[in-house]
């Protein structure tokens, strides 16, 4: 038999765990079924319409080598902040726009590909893994808190922590990538002309007419999505015989220890072992709770950043087939948590969505608000990529401004030494 190693007690512990539910499922049936049928809803009435015209879009940009042109605009940006390459940028916008796990997709074409190496893939996940504008915006402080305020409140502080823990992981893997460095040729040429390059090389390299990779795109999007579907119908029927079964009173102790010790109130111990599987119905649970709207809204955020088991899922899922690993991605979620419910509090004392969020009905711009047809959350999906554009152009200005720059000073030295 050999010697008895601690994977064999994982694994019996691991087929206890899911021996008892199957059968805590077999005795819950009608309540396993309902669960199911919400996690259903929950992908076709929101999540299906959101992200299928990403990932459609984001597969055709691969093909025709936008993606690998924007890479090159953006490198002398993206390179300094994060030790990512410019790619990385496009891995950035589509997840801030798109949502949770639009961001893995794309690392993972990256790696594949050859666009990023794997230190560099993991540091992408570490910071590109967001919430969408429309869930924290849409979702959560309208649907959830009846407050539109508080969204401004939470989406500062899930950006501003996800934007720290990017640069944090710059320094991840230096060791690795000394030992192993990746082959990177040195830039030559003006920024648009390398771009341009770029863009055709790539094109000539991926030959797919235009209609093949059309239709590529949306079976690879569908089949990706229908994974999605059933790890959140999974989780939502696991987290509701979990309750039955008596096991979340549990996995509560450590969480009601950690909340006493924070100060936080002992009310949103169960919302937070939800939000610890899943971010959708941790997230309205804290709304729904009676506690201090400030102690609702620092568990909300770092729910939020945490994201739940069933993301993470999803994540392990996606990057299945490369060579990234998903230990930094598990740390990056955990420090992303704690700095945004950090920052929640003190943007809060700062006075940011503070007075507002007493008031009745704040008015919110077009792109942030929300209703609950498939067709509109489409809409506001569409409205979201235009925004994104935007933001990637004034990326775009600054990285050329960076670069200009950095010709300036090259030719200044030039000089200097002649």
């Amino acid at each position: 038999m050999g010697k008895w190693s601690p994977n064999r007690t994982l694994t019996i512990i691991l087929a206890i765990v899911v021996i008892a539910l199957t059968l805590a499922l077999v005795v819950y049936p009608e309540q396993g079924f309902n669960a199911g049928v919400h996690g259903m809803k929950i992908f076709w009435d929101v999540v299906f319409p959101s992200l299928l015209p990403f990932f459609i879009l984001s597969e055709v940009m691969l093909g025709l080598g936008v993606v690998h042109a924007l890479g090159v605009l953006l490198e002398p940006l993206m390179r300094p902040l994060f030790s990512v390459p410019g790619v990385g940028a496009f891995a950035l916008s589509m997840g801030l726009a798109a949502g949770y796990p639009m961001d893995a997709v794309i690392t993972a074409k990256f790696r594949k590909t050859g666009m990023c190496s794997r230190v560099e893939g993991e540091r992408l996940l570490a910071f590109t893994n967001t919430a969408d504008p429309l869930f924290m915006f849409g979702a959560v402080a309208v649907g959830m808190f009846h407050k539109p305020a508080v969204g401004v409140l939470i989406a500062l502080a899930h950006y501003v922590a996800s934007f720290l823990v990017g640069v944090s992981f710059k320094f991840y893997g230096l060791r690795e990538e000394r030992l192993g460095p990746r082959q990177i040729e040195p830039a030559k040429g003006k920024l648009f002309r390398r771009a341009f390059q770029e863009l055709m090389r790539a094109r000539k390299e991926d030959g797919r007419p235009l209609g093949q990779l059309l239709g590529d795109a949306v079976n690879d999007s569908i089949r990706t999505l229908l994974m999605i579907c059933g790890f959140i119908i999974f989780f939502s029927v696991l987290l509701e015989v979990m309750k039955l079964a008596q096991l979340t009173a549990i996995l509560a102790l450590p969480i009601r220890g950690l909340l006493a010790l924070l100060g936080i109130d002992p009310g949103l111990v169960g919302p937070a072992l939800s939000g610890l599987f899943e971010i959708d119905i941790g997230t309205a649970q804290v709304a729904a709770a009676k506690a201090p709207l400030i102690d609702q809204l620092v568990m909300a955020s770092a729910i939020i950043a945490w994201s739940g088991f069933s993301v993470h899922a999803q994540v392990a899922s996606v990057v299945t087939g490369t060579d990234i690993r998903i230990g930094p991605y598990f740390a990056a979620r955990g420090l992303h948590a704690g700095l945004a419910a950090l920052f929640t509090a003190v943007f809060w004392q700062m006075g940011v969505g503070r007075t507002a969020a007493a008031e009745s009905n704040p008015v919110l711009p077009a792109f942030l608000r929300t209703s609950g047809s498939a067709r509109d959350t489409l809409q506001l999906s569409l409205e979201s990529i235009a925004l994104w554009v935007l933001l990637i152009a004034a990326a775009i200005a600054l990285s050329l401004l960076i670069d200009l720059l950095r010709r300036i000073r090259v030719v200044l030295w030039t000089a200097r030494i002649k």
